[in-house]
């Protein structure tokens, strides 16, 4: 176990005169003890102190559809609070099977390669756990979601990381073939990419299938933006040949229905692979909110008009912040899908991306993330910022306009 020193390294005198510290010494396990706070809280927090607009962490400020909340409440009030069974509501399992069949064109077995979970944060670390060894390599595409990194410290894996470089920010394919080996577990695969916007081509997708199959690599494919797919189709990594024996696909529901505080997520993969998900995940959260899985149901079985006008609107907020970006000063990179779109901040004088962060909120009123902190490396992640447009459009608009009056080139 380590420790750390007190906050504010405070101190207190006893009895005797002797001095003694106010409060125990922090406490954390080796495996963590290089993990700060979260980026988002942090960022967070500043903003709510300076009463900055956040365009920082990925949720929305508007509220889900009302179809989906009438149907968790109806769920409640039916008296479907008690716990689920451990994978998943059989009525939810059955409308992902559902789903992922219309989506991508494969059936899956609901009751055998399907799994629940609290959120797709818990499915990833449920996976990682489940079937990833202590010593294990497992590739990260950097800039990567900072919770996989933590995952992978509690399972004792050994990460390796891959910079995708703007302004494409495409996969260095001879640099992932003298990265993969033997050795090699997984490799995490997001697409459409957080935070970059990224979504991986059919091309890239072949190459990297290919690679998996000669090594006998596993790939873990987070695919929580996959209906926020704008410049092109999302491609999910099972549907190529010869990965869905060896692919765990991860999704969830708040992302699309606008409810990241439900924590619905889920896992798709084959019965083998399956079981190591499910062993984690038992003793992990056991299982997963029983009305809101009931209400996921719901949700998941929306009219694909639904998904069209989740797209529409999204394309307009997109529009209204890359434009208010572009013409603030900012280089912003092209950004094909999720909610994010990446920029250089470079052309405003400051070095690096935290330092530009702390002084956006500060001075200018508005809150974006700094992308060092998703890199192994953050000297490779220093010049981006990561802006959000998952919010009402007056709200990015307010945004613009602030950068617009007090954000000046240097």
């Amino acid at each position: 176990m380590s420790t750390t020193t007190t906050p504010d390294n405070q101190v207190a005198s006893n009895q005797n005169g002797s001095t003694q510290n106010s409060s125990p010494q922090l406490q954390i396990s080796k495996r963590l003890e290089k993990f700060e706070a979260s980026i988002f809280t942090q960022m967070s927090n500043l903003a709510v102190k300076h009463g900055a607009i956040n365009l920082g962490q990925g949720f929305p400020n508007f509220d889900g559809p009302e179809f989906v909340k009438e149907a968790a409440i109806q769920a409640i009030m039916d008296g479907k609070n008690q716990y689920a069974r451990g994978y998943g509501v059989p009525d939810l399992n059955l409308a992902i099977a559902e789903r992922f069949k219309r989506d991508t064109g494969l059936v899956v077995d609901p009751e055998k390669e399907i799994t629940i979970t609290s959120g797709c944060t818990e499915a990833m670390a449920a996976t990682i756990l489940g079937l990833v060894n202590p010593g294990d390599e497992v590739i990260l595409f950097a800039p990567f979601y900072d919770s996989y990194k933590a995952s992978l410290s509690m399972a004792a894996a050994k990460t390796k990381g891959i910079a995708l470089r703007p302004p494409d920010f495409g996969v260095p394919i001879a640099e992932l073939k003298s990265t993969i080996s033997k050795n090699t577990r997984a490799i995490i695969l997001n697409t459409p990419h957080n935070p970059t916007g990224k979504m991986f081509t059919r091309e890239e997708l072949s190459e990297i299938a290919s690679l998996c199959i000669e090594n006998d690599v596993l790939v873990f494919a987070d695919e929580v933006y996959n209906k926020l797919a704008f410049e092109m189709d999302h491609i999910s990594m099972a549907t190529l040949p010869g990965m869905y024996e060896r692919t765990v696909t991860l999704n969830s529901l708040g992302k699309t229905f606008s409810l990241t505080g439900w924590k619905i997520g889920w896992a798709i993969a084959p019965q083998h692979l399956t079981w190591g998900v499910r062993q984690a995940h038992a003793f992990i959260t056991f299982s997963t909110s029983t009305p809101m899985q009931w209400a996921a149901a719901t949700a998941l079985r929306a009219p694909d008009s639904y998904y069209e006008e989740l797209k529409r609107d999204y394309s307009a907020k997109k529009a209204i912040l890359v434009e208010g970006l572009k013409a603030v000063g900012f280089t912003v990179h092209p950004s094909s899908g999720t909610f994010f779109v990446v920029v250089d901040h470079t052309p405003f004088g400051l070095a690096k991306d935290i330092e530009f962060c702390e002084y956006l909120i500060k001075e200018v009123g508005v809150a974006a993330i700094p992308t060092s902190v998703f890199y192994l490396n953050p000297e490779e992640g220093k010049d981006l910022v990561r802006f959000a447009f998952c919010k009402d459009e007056g709200t990015l608009r307010a945004a613009v306009h602030r950068m617009k009056e007090k954000l000046l080139r240097k």
